[in-house]
């Protein structure tokens, strides 16, 4: 007999242990990345600094766009954006690189998942306290606003793990889908507010952050740590709903394409 969704989301809570797992895989994960590199946790943040001075150079010197504190501004924006793509991206084949562990131990496939998502989130989180260390030596003071933070970053967790999800599963049938979201995954790189003010977003762009909830989530970010202001709670409850919903779908993916993916792949 076929379990519904809701029982299977009640299900895969019966266990205590799932989330000393999760953890210990999450911090294996992001071990092996960097562990024969000789410069180790320092390329968690190379890239980022990298893509920031492109886009300096770019929009800043060459453009003159005049946003104040340009490099912190860019330097979020990609952080959260490159948190979102790298969970996505590198889940696609996890059903395939990953299936020992839900082929030959207890592992749930979605304790799989998260242990990725947390992994990427522990490299987020450096770079984010180096956002942090960074806004000590500019005009950029963090306030009581910053309380939003955690909710944001929930719902951009969220989101990514309910697109990892989806695509992951649609991988067994449609092995192209790795290079189509990656194209994809550039054009919502300038469907988004990474590089540019929020209010070009809007004269370009009107309504779109209703659509795509990462534009959103990267908007209301740098007003309360960039403006010290209130989120736009309207926009903070799309996302979340639309975040929600994705995880929903990806979660009946896998209750229902996941048990076959041995067969499939």
């Amino acid at each position: 007999m076929q379990l519904s969704l809701s029982d299977y989301v009640k299900g895969w809570f019966k266990h205590t242990n799932k989330s000393e797992r999760i953890w210990l895989m999450a911090k294996i994960e992001f071990k092996l990345r960097y562990y024969e590199n000789k410069m180790g946790l320092l390329w968690a943040l190379m890239k980022p600094i990298s893509d920031v001075a492109v886009y300096y150079v770019a929009f800043k010197i060459i453009m003159k766009i005049g946003t104040p504190n340009y490099v912190p501004f860019v330097f979020l924006g990609i952080i959260l954006f490159n948190y979102f793509a790298e969970c996505t991206v590198g889940t696609i084949p996890i059903l395939q690189t990953k299936r020992y562990l839900y082929e030959y131990t207890n592992m749930d496939k979605l304790e799989i998942y998260l242990s990725v998502i947390l992994s990427n989130f522990i490299g987020f989180i450096f770079n984010l306290v180096i956002f942090f260390v960074f806004c000590q030596f500019i005009p950029i003071r963090l306030n009581f606003h910053i309380v939003f933070l955690p909710v944001l970053l929930l719902t951009l967790m969220i989101l990514s793990l309910g697109f990892s999800l989806i695509l992951s599963n649609l991988y067994l049938f449609a092995k192209d889908i790795s290079q189509i979201w990656g194209i994809l995954c550039s054009v919502l790189f300038w469907l988004s507010p990474v590089i540019y003010p929020v209010e070009k977003f809007h004269t370009s762009f009107p309504s779109l952050e209703y659509i795509n909830p990462l534009s959103g989530i990267i908007a209301n970010t740098r007003t309360i740590l960039m403006e010290n202001k209130s989120p736009d709670w309207q926009l903070m409850g799309f996302d979340l709903v639309y975040a929600c919903f994705f995880l929903l779908v990806g979660i009946a993916l896998l209750k229902n394409l996941g048990p076959n993916a041995s067969e499939k792949l």
